[in-house]
């Protein structure tokens, strides 16, 4: 039997095969996800890629049995390397804060799995217990916190959960002349169309935000966004609703036509600051992200 490269909790899926008539695991496997080929299954087999509940690599002739447990890796063919590199600013026993460069995501979606913000850090710091504690958006630049130590996490978990957290965000975006600052935005914000957009409705309003300005240029300004609810594309849906979309934004106000990224034109907007006291220590904390916004494309 091969050996195994890789330990469970790091980043594995976990399935419980399903009741069904097949002969072996492999058989289940490959009417469960049938959009995986069995030479694909085959092959992560032969490489240790699937493991049993006890985190043993299966080989092709393991007997199906319903409710089975089984770990996997998920992979993507010829997943696009991300040319940009994360900055880890603060690692201790129970916290892990990096800045994320525009284009990498923060977990395995879609076509990425090793590129990931999550992936890249496990085995940068060799440690399979990490786990983000927010999320921000593919396009967005800046500042992510994970939890280093499960024993603490949940501490961590509940700054975000009840907003004991202040995060400043900035972005470019066209000048408000007409706006009054601190500007802030109330709206009830639902999942769009394309599924993967949100918009704003009629309705009890279940986002806000604190616009304020920090830089007045000719056409865009440099604005402090401080989103006081934490919804999908918050920041950019706001700001497109209040006429003064995020510089290179292809989701708001309207859908550009998908294309491969752009990294000349990254959407201008960065994760700037974190501030909390620390549920531990009761000490405040604040971290600020290195990236900047230039003023350019």
């Amino acid at each position: 039997m091969p050996n195994v490269p890789f330990r469970p909790d790091r980043g594995a899926s976990t399935v419980h095969l399903p009741p069904g008539p097949w002969r072996s695991a492999l058989d289940a496997l490959c009417a469960h996800f049938p959009a995986i080929s069995r030479a694909q299954w085959l092959d992560r087999i032969a490489r240790g890629r699937v493991l049993d509940g006890d985190g043993v690599a299966i080989d092709a002739q393991v007997p199906y049995r319903a409710g089975m447990r089984l770990h996997y890796y998920r992979e993507v063919a010829d997943e696009a390397e991300i040319p940009f590199v994360e900055t880890v600013l603060h690692a201790d026993e129970h916290l892990v804060v990096a800045d994320k460069p525009h284009f990498l995501p923060v977990t395995p979606a879609g076509g990425f799995v090793e590129q990931t913000l999550l992936r890249r850090l496990i085995r940068r710091l060799d440690n399979p217990q990490l786990v983000p504690l927010h999320r921000i958006d593919r396009a967005t630049a800046g500042l992510v916190l994970f939890s280093a130590n499960p024993a603490s996490r949940a501490a961590y978990q509940a700054l975000f959960r009840e907003r004991r957290i202040d995060k400043c965000y900035e972005a470019f975006a066209p000048a408000l002349p007409a706006g009054v600052f601190p500007l802030y935005r109330r709206t009830r914000i639902v999942q769009g169309e394309p599924f993967f957009r949100m918009a704003e409705v009629e309705g009890e309003p279940n986002s806000e935000t604190r616009i304020e300005v920090i830089e007045r240029g000719d056409t865009d300004w440099r604005y402090a966004l401080h989103p006081m609810t934490g919804r999908k594309h918050q920041l950019r849906v706001h700001m497109a609703a209040l006429g003064a979309p995020i510089r290179n934004d292809a989701f708001y106000p309207e859908l550009t036509e998908a294309a491969a990224d752009d990294h000349r034109r990254p959407l201008k907007l960065l994760a700037r600051e974190l501030a909390f006291v620390d549920p531990l220590s009761g000490e405040p904390r604040r971290f600020r992200s290195k990236l900047t916004l230039d003023d350019g494309a």
